[in-house]
């Protein structure tokens, strides 16, 4: 095990950032499928700058796989570009961690 700063060793850094994916990813599931339920009904609607924010917090691969499921903004060139190039970064990441 590798000593980092603020003494945190890798194993914990690694459950960390599993915890901090996980819930972004939850929490941009829940969002997309309920701006889609809310498109549908004519009810206020999630901004997208909160939804691309999600995503870049990191649920960006799982908003993308949502969206395209359900067909909900892949007409939106600025979804469909931010969403894959924030979700290669965060697999970047995510490979940098685990293999170091």
């Amino acid at each position: 095990m590798t000593a980092l700063p603020l003494s945190l060793e890798i194993e914990t850094v690694r459950y960390i950032a599993l915890a901090w994916y996980g819930f972004w990813s939850v929490l941009s599931l829940w969002c997309t499928v309920s701006d889609k339920r809310r498109a549908k009904s004519h009810r206020w609607r999630i901004p997208e700058a909160w939804l691309l924010g999600i995503g870049a917090a990191g649920g960006a691969p799982v908003m993308l796989c949502c969206m395209l499921a359900i067909r909900h903004k892949t007409r939106h060139a600025k979804f469909m570009l931010t969403l894959p190039v924030l979700a290669l970064l965060h697999g970047s990441l995510l490979y940098l961690l685990w293999h170091t």
